[in-house]
């Protein structure tokens, strides 16, 4: 259970983050909820985030400067920007020298308030002051940093961590009163963490912020048997006393492996979910004795009628019938907004839809499943998009090959497209595009759309992953009246039974694919790694029929059931926001990681 805080200040707390400058994915979405709480700047005195940017890489620093960054430079070694007082302007341009890397400082809004940045392009570091520093990881850590050097993602973290540490100290001085923290937010924060317990040991208390377990996450992806192997293979190693290595073998040889091991190395660990502080466990024996605790994820929390619902729905539909989808509005919206990476299981969308189209033609209905998804982390020009939109007929077309189809979205579609020729009641639309409005998506997207009408007007949000340490895009059109179908490896639904209670409501569709097909229950590992593409199959045709007959039972069929699913799902998401995560586990955290 959590405990409530008091409420005395803590003087700084460092954010070590690869999203510092920019949001990038979920770090960033975590940042912005914790760093724009009331609770978090009531009792936080100052925050700095550090972390590193690309000075080589064009899109990257156009997006760091541009105005819907809200980030404001004051100096920058790169941009030629120097706004700050001369004794620190002195410090920031000898150190940037000394170390050969460039060094930017500014503010960055997060809601309605700033923050301090330093980020660091260390990529030509002075090899002396590195080797030196490589030194020093291997004599207090262990860290070889020479197995990993040939990794450009390896180098970009431990080149920058001690040159942005000097930064650090240059910026805060002596003028902090109170504790300091740095929280390394996953394992490109600890190299950071670590330069300070090098320089400075006991000065600055130190958390790994463990918002995934990098380890586990390709040992899922990459084993045909994913999710429903790996958890099953888990728990009958830990009945028996075994850790993810004597399993699954020597992880070494990975970069991520190594630097996370060493988190035991901090004075506390949050983790984002009830299972990835159970995999941390597994992950090595030094973490059964380490201080794990959990600091969940917030989510969106807004009450809106049923007649703004019903606006934002209804332009949903009309992009369906500008699309030809349907000869009427669909009755139904169904929706996916994600990265396109394996581990999110959107094959496990259309297993569904096969199951749902007969269910839906039998009650006389309709409904068009929108996925939202591209491997393009900026997505395509608004020209591109106009080109394939006119030649033929992108979204519900598309092509192999730049600028349209590349990577994950190729086998997607083609999945899609066999759905779609076959399907009687209901369509899938594949939107591989970044951004969720007419400028962004063509000239068929309504003109006043917006990407929270695609939060708001839904009826269901799929989110079915096979590796999901928390969850927050599935579950944030909660709070607007959707049903949301997680998988029961979602790392939220150990939030959801905290602010629901024993019974989750009727908008919480669990689909458990670790249920193991017949005859393998109580197995030993070396059986359940057996487990293949076959076995699965046959686990995710029997779920897919389970979760359909959930989603037809609990879909709205009256503006009354609309009302309700909006009330529960409103109060439920206050019982969740960021307030209440701030309060009652980051706080409490931090207090305990002072030793």
């Amino acid at each position: 259970m959590t405990e409530q805080t008091t409420q005395r200040k803590f003087g700084l707390v460092v954010h070590a983050t690869h999203e510092a400058g920019i949001k990038l994915g979920g770090i960033g979405a975590v940042l912005e909820g914790l760093l724009s709480s009331g609770t978090y700047l009531t009792n936080v005195e100052r925050t700095v985030l550090v972390g590193t940017m690309d000075t080589d890489d064009p899109i990257q620093m156009e997006r760091l400067t541009s105005p819907r960054n809200r980030l404001q430079v004051t100096f920058s070694t790169y941009h030629g920007v120097d706004q700050v007082d001369r004794r620190l302007s002195a410090r920031f341009t000898s150190l940037a020298a000394a170390y050969n890397v460039h060094l930017l400082y500014g503010r960055r809004a997060f809601g309605g308030t700033e923050h301090e940045v330093i980020l660091v392009d260390g990529r030509r570091a002075e090899l002396q002051r590195l080797n030196a520093f490589k030194r020093a990881l291997y004599a207090h850590f262990g860290l070889e940093s020479d197995r990993y050097e040939h990794y450009p993602e390896y180098s970009l973290y431990i080149n920058a961590a001690e040159p942005a540490y000097m930064a650090l100290k240059a910026l805060v001085g002596g003028q902090v009163t109170g504790e300091k923290f740095i929280i390394a937010h996953e394992f490109m924060g600890l190299p950071l963490a670590f330069a300070a317990q090098i320089h400075d040991f006991g000065d600055y208390h130190t958390v790994f912020y463990a918002h995934e377990v990098a380890t586990v996450r390709p040992l899922i992806e990459n084993h045909p048997g994913h999710d429903t192997v790996f958890y099953n293979v888990m728990r009958a190693a830990r009945r028996r006393g075994l850790y993810l290595e004597d399993v699954f073998g020597n992880q070494s040889g990975f970069f991520k492996h190594a630097l996370i091991r060493r988190a035991i190395y901090c004075d506390n660990i949050f983790a984002v979910s009830d299972q990835i502080a159970e995999e941390l466990r597994f992950l090595d024996p030094a973490f059964e004795e380490a201080p794990i605790d959990l600091v969940y994820n917030g989510i969106p929390g807004e009450e809106i009628g049923l007649e703004e619902k019903r606006a934002s729905k209804a332009l949903l539909q009309q992009y369906a019938l500008n699309l030809d989808l349907f000869p009427k509005p669909p009755d139904y919206v169904f929706t996916h907004v994600t990265r396109l990476i394996p581990s999110k299981g959107l094959w496990r969308d259309i297993r569904v839809m096969e199951q749902l189209d007969s269910a839906l033609a039998r009650a006389g209905k309709r409904a068009v499943l929108f996925i939202l998804a591209t491997t393009v982390p900026a997505g395509r020009s608004p020209e591109e998009v106009r080109r394939m939109e006119r030649t033929y007929g992108w979204p519900v077309v598309h092509r192999e090959g730049q600028p349209d189809l590349i990577g994950h979205e190729i086998p997607l579609y083609h999945a899609i497209r066999a759905f779609n020729g076959r399907a009687h009641a209901s369509r899938i639309v594949l939107v591989n595009q970044y951004g969720w409005s007419r400028d962004r998506c063509g000239e068929r997207m309504p003109e006043a759309m917006q990407f929270q009408d695609l939060r708001r007007g839904t009826d269901l949000e799929f989110g079915q992953s096979t590796y999901e340490p928390f969850g927050i895009a599935q579950l944030e059109p909660l709070t607007y009246g959707a049903l949301c179908v997680l998988s029961s490896v979602c790392g939220s639904l150990g939030f959801l039974r905290q602010a629901a209670g024993e019974t989750l409501p009727p908008a919480i569709v669990v689909a458990d694919y670790t249920a193991l097909p017949p005859g393998f229950a109580d197995k030993d590992c070396r059986t359940l790694l057996s487990l293949g593409r076959a076995e699965r199959d046959v686990v995710e045709m029997t779920v897919a029929r389970q979760v359909a007959a959930q989603i037809m039972e609990r879909l709205p069929r009256d503006d009354e059931a609309v009302e309700a699913l909006l009330a529960q799902g409103a109060a439920l998401s206050q019982r969740m926001g960021w307030e209440t995560v701030v309060r009652d586990y980051l706080l409490p955290g931090l207090s305990r990681a002072i030793r």
